[in-house]
């Protein structure tokens, strides 16, 4: 079978040449095994142990530095997270090889992990200094139709007049960017997937990390977050409808985020005269588990429900953003823009040095003028750091709508 290539190898490389420890985390099933071990066989020589044997796994857990220091050359460590003992036995070990070996002390350990190492302070305190985190997401559209990636590049140049005429429709491209395993399958397949999927994680990965009282709810919080998506989070609301009280409501949403289930958004805003909302916005890492948990098929959405369908395609628009970040040279933060009179921009991404550019999404085939309100407040609320901005659109032209303003077709996302 032939493998897709992930474009965020060579991120990962350079990263293996300035670090000891590099953690490549993300979604389980998202293709982390595959990758790494594709490196092992070409870019980056070194042994393989996977956390998945339980005989490993358990030789690790009963003497840790001894499992690593058995090991002269560089080693993989595949579901890391499931010895947190080791972590902190990492940290002594490269100290030692830092102290002994310095020249060659870089690039000794890659580990992949089904958790966000963020999200769990006791794992990455240990190796703060001495290891790079990179995130492995599912199927970019870039990566499934043969694109580049180079969607922020564009966004931040303004330029988007050379793009090749898209040759798959949208809907097409949201059922291949996503997990390599499911990538391009029937809905039936899909659904059969995404049952035993979610039963992995939210039967067995979760109680590898956390102790919970009412894990039986996990599953109803994540359907009520796929029917939120894109939407403000009300942790209040949540927890009512839940059935949780809303401390417990949140640590149990921060739990599915940290198991790459979902993520949120945090609000753009500086101290501009203007009140604006600084709530953050909810979506799912993957938007055909988005439709699995809505229990829709993705062409019925969009003839039967458009309202759900827009939110739906905007789902689709933030995982890839946040696919492309993952990879990309092009570093800004991820972001959304609301006044509290609800003038709105989906997205919005900020560079280091405060340059800002901005997307809306319209699921239609059609925009005017009205589309661009949004933009048009957050670029004066800050001229001097607006690049462009931009309404994705189902059409497939380009339209300048004003100076730094154009409608641009979905498939840029993909280019």
């Amino acid at each position: 079978m032939k493998t897709t290539p992930r474009l965020i190898t060579d991120t990962v490389l350079f990263a293996l040449n300035n670090n000891p420890v590099v953690f490549v985390n993300g979604p389980r099933q998202a293709g982390k095994s595959t990758l790494v071990q594709s490196l092992a066989r070409t870019d980056y020589p070194a042994d393989y142990v996977s956390f998945d044997n339980v005989t490993q796994m358990a030789a690790a857990a009963a003497s840790p530095v001894s499992f690593l220091k058995m090991r002269k050359g560089a080693l993989i460590i595949d579901e890391v997270q499931m010895v947190p003992e080791l972590f902190r036995a990492l940290k002594a070990v490269v100290d030692e090889i830092r102290m002994t070996d310095k020249p060659h002390s870089n690039g000794r350990f890659l580990l992949t992990g089904s958790a966000n190492i963020m999200a769990l302070p006791k794992l990455s305190e240990p190796l703060v200094g001495r290891m790079s985190i990179k995130t492995l997401y599912p199927f970019s559209g870039s990566e499934a139709t043969g694109g580049k990636g180079e969607f922020l590049s564009s966004l931040f140049a303004a330029d988007f007049f050379d793009l090749p005429k898209a040759s798959l429709a949208l809907n097409d491209v949201i059922r291949l960017a996503t997990f390599p395993e499911i990538s391009g399958k029937k809905m039936r397949e899909r659904s059969e997937w995404f049952d035993g999927y979610l039963t992995t994680i939210l039967q067995r990965d979760v109680r590898v990390l956390s102790e919970l009282d009412k894990i039986s709810l996990l599953p109803v919080l994540l359907r009520i977050l796929a029917t939120r998506a894109g939407n403000l989070i009300n942790d209040a609301d949540i927890a009512r409808d839940v059935a949780l009280n809303p401390v417990t409501s949140k640590s149990y949403r921060a739990i599915l985020q940290a198991m790459f289930l979902t993520f949120s958004i945090e609000p753009w805003y500086r101290n501009i005269g203007k009140r604006l909302v600084k709530s953050s916005k909810g979506y799912l890492t993957d938007t055909l588990l988005l439709c699995h948990l809505l229990d829709w098929q993705l062409e019925d959405i969009q003839s039967r429900k458009p309202d759900l369908y827009g939110h739906v395609v905007e789902n689709f628009v933030a995982t890839e953003l946040l696919k492309l970040l993952s990879f990309n040279e092009v570093r800004a933060q991820l972001l959304h823009f609301r006044t509290s009179d609800n003038k709105e921009v989906d997205f919005v991404l900020e560079r280091p040095d405060g340059s800002l550019a901005a997307i809306e999404v319209k699921s239609s085939d059609t925009v005017d003028a009205r589309a661009f309100k949004g933009l048009k407040i957050l670029k004066e609320a800050a001229p001097d750091d607006f690049v462009c901005g931009i309404v994705l659109y189902a059409g497939d032209e380009v339209v300048p709508f004003g100076d730094d303003l154009f409608a641009v077709p979905f498939a840029a996302l993909w280019q």
